[in-house]
Order: C-alpha cells, then structure tokens, then sequence
C-alpha cells in the first residue's frame, strides 16, 4: 500500500517526501516539473538512502494518472501539485483555475474509481482572505483576495462535498502559513524556477548576486515597520506536520482543518535583518507599490494542530535563514 504525493518534487513535497521515507512509508510521486527539476528525485534518494516509483505526469492528463492508480495500490494521497504565486494569478487567473481545480477533480475522480479515500489536502492561510483579528483560528470566517487563494478555498469545498456524498473519505485540509529554510544537508530547498515569487528565494539570490535588489511591495501597512507581517515557518517542520495528518487521515472519517504555522508574525524587514545577520552578508532592498492582493498581517492560532495532530514548529528564525543560505550557497 503505498501513499501518492502530487507535486513531490516542489519545495514543500520533497521535503515531506524525505519525511515519509524516513518513516517507512512507501511512497509514489508524481509531478510535472512545472516548478521544480528532474534532479531533485535523485537528491530525494541520496538523502533518505530509499528507492522510490515517480512518475513524470500532469494531473490534467487523466489517462496517464489513470496508469499510477492502475499499477500501484495507492491507499492515501497526500496532494500538493498546484500553480501558486499570488501575483501571478492575479496576471493568469484562467490558467490557476483551470490547473488547480480541474487536476484536483481529476485526481478525485481515480480516487473514488480505486476506492482510495484518505486525501492530506495542501492548502493555505489565503483562504482566510483579510482577517479581522489575528492570530487566526480555523474557524474564522473564510474568503480570498485573490485568484490562487480562491483556487484553495474552493478545493476546499469541493472536498467536503465529496465527504458529504461518500462518508467513507477521509479529507485533511492543511492550510499552511508562510513555509522558508531548507533541509540540514544543504541538498535541497526553495529553488524555483524563474524569478522567485517568494520573499525567501528572492533575498538568497539578491544575497548572491544572482539578482540585483529585493522589491519589498509596500511599506505604509499597518504594522511594525509598515511592511507585510507573516508567519514563517521552516519547511522541515510543516513537513513533519504532514505525516501527522496522514496518521490522523487514517485514524478517522470526515474533514478536518489545521494551520500549520508558529504562532509569531515577521515584517518583511525583520526576515531581511535576521537574514543579514545571521549569515553575514548584504540584501539590498527597495519598496515599491504595494502587491494587489496582498493583506497587511497574517498568523496562525496553530493551537488545534498541537492537541489533535500533536504537532507544534520547532524551529526557530535564525535556523530557517541559515538553513536557507546554506542551500542556496551549494546549488545556485
């Protein structure tokens, strides 16, 4: 019985991957490549010293999907595979709906048709829109500001109408604060292809000079510094809460939410003077226009995750920016 990982070569499924395997699980992966690279199934073996099936395979393209249901039995998925920068679906709202709810339709479809009905679900803290008060608790009020959130939101409905319709499944929904660092080895990290939209890539090359200046959209919210507050977590430790929420998927019937974050919001500028001081080195910066879409302030109540899943960060900021340079250093 093996668990399928859509998307398991991004930055967030690899390192959940190296978590699955040093647990024992069996494990299928799945992806396009769209944001990640080929080499990155081999630094996942190097790591773990673990074998594992992948397949090069879109979720949009049903029959070779079809193939991995068919030649493994896949008893749960744990589903990262989506489109999801902020502002680019603001520019290409089309392309995020049709990729990100059309592949989850059709991964659901083959789950049903192979009774495989325990889904980890990877969403995001976009799907609280613009909190009236933080922290934020998994029963606030849900909206989005823009196209990807929306895309989140509405898979999560989607799920829940497909317990509604089949009380058999199994559906945890994690929405994940803001996900930085890199694993120990050094080996793998956040490294996307084109221009990062994600604060943590964009200040490591501006670090080492593969990109001129850190743009910091907008610097008259209200906050600290007047720039965006979010809550960083390091990805090993949202990695680990995945395998929570598998052991819980399988534990139970029904669909649950959990934030996975640390409970504590940086500035922008905070991230970039932790950064700076830690590993010794300059980020230059300018502010510019605010990013449409963007909220001022954003962080979990990750208090449901600890007592359900049994799950709480652990690290702290300085590890993930020296974690996140020590990547960056040896593959950039």
């Amino acid at each position: 019985m093996s668990v399928l990982v859509t998307g398991g070569t991004g930055y967030i499924g690899s390192h959940t991957v190296i978590e699955l395997l040093e647990a024992g699980e069996d494990i299928v992966i799945v992806d396009n490549f769209s944001n990640s690279k080929p080499e990155m199934i081999d630094k996942i073996k190097e790591i773990s010293g673990k074998d594992f099936k992948f397949y090069e395979v879109d979720l949009l393209d049903k029959e070779k999907l079809e193939n991995v249901f068919k030649e493994n039995k896949i008893e749960s998925v744990i589903h990262f595979a989506g489109l999801k920068a902020v502002g680019e679906s603001v520019q290409k709202p089309i392309e995020y709906y049709h990729n990100n709810i059309t592949g989850t339709l059709i991964l659901l479809e083959l789950m049903k048709k192979y009774n495989c009905k325990k889904i980890v679900f990877s969403s995001s803290a976009t799907v609280y829109g613009t909190p009236k008060t933080v922290p934020i608790k998994e029963d606030f009020p849900l909206s989005t500001t823009n196209p990807y959130g929306s895309t989140k939101l509405m898979i999560e409905q989607i799920l829940r109408d497909v317990y509604i319709s089949d009380k058999e499944f199994s559906v945890i929904l994690l929405r994940y604060f803001n996900p930085i660092g890199a694993h120990k080895s050094g080996k793998i990290g956040e490294d996307p292809n084109g221009i990062p939209n994600n604060l943590m890539p964009y200040i490591n090359q501006v670090a080492i000079g593969k990109l001129e200046c850190l743009n910091v959209f907008g610097n008259d919210y209200d906050t600290i510094d007047g720039t965006g507050v979010r809550d960083y977590i390091h990805v090993v430790d949202l990695a680990k809460g995945h395998l929570k929420a598998l052991k819980k998927a399988r534990e139970m019937t029904g669909v649950e939410a959990y934030n996975l974050g640390t409970g504590k919001g940086y500035s922008v500028l905070q991230i970039v003077d932790a950064f700076q001081k830690v590993n010794g080195v300059t980020v230059k910066y300018r502010i510019t226009d605010r990013r449409p879409g963007d909220i001022a302030t954003c962080f979990a109540d990750p208090t449901k995750a600890k007592v359900e899943l049994g799950w709480v960060a652990e690290k702290e900021l300085d590890e993930m920016c020296e974690d996140a340079w020590r990547f960056t250093k040896n593959n950039i």
